[in-house]
């Protein structure tokens, strides 16, 4: 593809750091897993070290388990004295597809778009607050639904769990797109100047929960 640049090798983690615990290369692919005996206190990262995610188109796909939770992370920042934690924008995969495509801030503004919605992040009235004086049943409160991306019982119909399916993140400015199988699932215009990140790590999380099993191929990446 045009451009695009593998990130992961299908052989080995070079260039990625995460807890060998819950990732491994697989026929491949890069595998997070879950076990009966290794269940999360609270959610963990592999970071990609190849370097530094701020205007860029990613892509791959994804097979996860009806159970699995994970996501996308990108524009990033290590959370301090807790190993492998993302803070920062994420595209939400789940085996469910309750939230799979949407944007959810992981650590700050929590869900910043849901599922099938163009959403505008305005500036926060009130400079300086706690970010939880704005949340509200993990809904960041100053997000504007400005319309539809599409049919999302549609969309979601068309994602599988146990197969795999293709994810494709688009950002340029301020500005955050996430498709999955061709399909727009989020667009959020991030106007809030005190919170928004332009630039940060990328990563791939598996998620606090039951048992589950997350693979990922032909991670690539194209810097805009």
């Amino acid at each position: 593809m045009d451009g695009f640049e593998p990130i992961f090798d299908g052989q080995s983690l070079n260039a990625w750091e995460g807890d060998p615990a819950y990732w491994r290369v697989e026929n491949g692919t890069l595998v997070g897993e879950v076990t009966p005996s290794t269940l999360l206190k609270r959610n963990t990262f592999i970071i990609w070290r190849g370097g530094i995610t701020e205007d860029f188109e990613f892509k791959a796909e994804y097979m996860i388990t009806e159970d699995g939770n994970s996501g996308i992370n990108y524009r990033s920042e290590e959370v301090a004295g807790v190993p492998f934690a993302l803070a920062g924008y994420q595209c939400d995969i789940d085996g469910k597809n309750r939230y799979t495509g949407m944007n959810y801030e992981e650590r700050k503004r929590t869900t910043l778009a849901n599922t099938g919605k163009i959403v505008v992040l305005a500036r926060v009235p009130e400079a300086g607050k706690a970010l939880s004086e704005n949340i509200s049943q993990n809904q960041w409160k100053p997000a504007k639904v400005t319309g539809e991306t599409g049919d999302i019982d549609e969309f979601k119909a068309q994602i599988k769990p146990n197969v795999w399916n293709q994810v494709h993140i688009i950002v340029q400015g301020n500005r955050m797109r996430h498709y999955v199988n061709g399909n727009l699932m989020s667009d959020v215009t991030d106007n809030d100047n005190e919170h928004r990140k332009l630039s940060g790590l990328l990563g791939v999380q598996v998620h606090v929960g039951p048992p589950m099993r997350i693979a990922y191929r032909n991670m690539m990446i194209k810097h805009l």
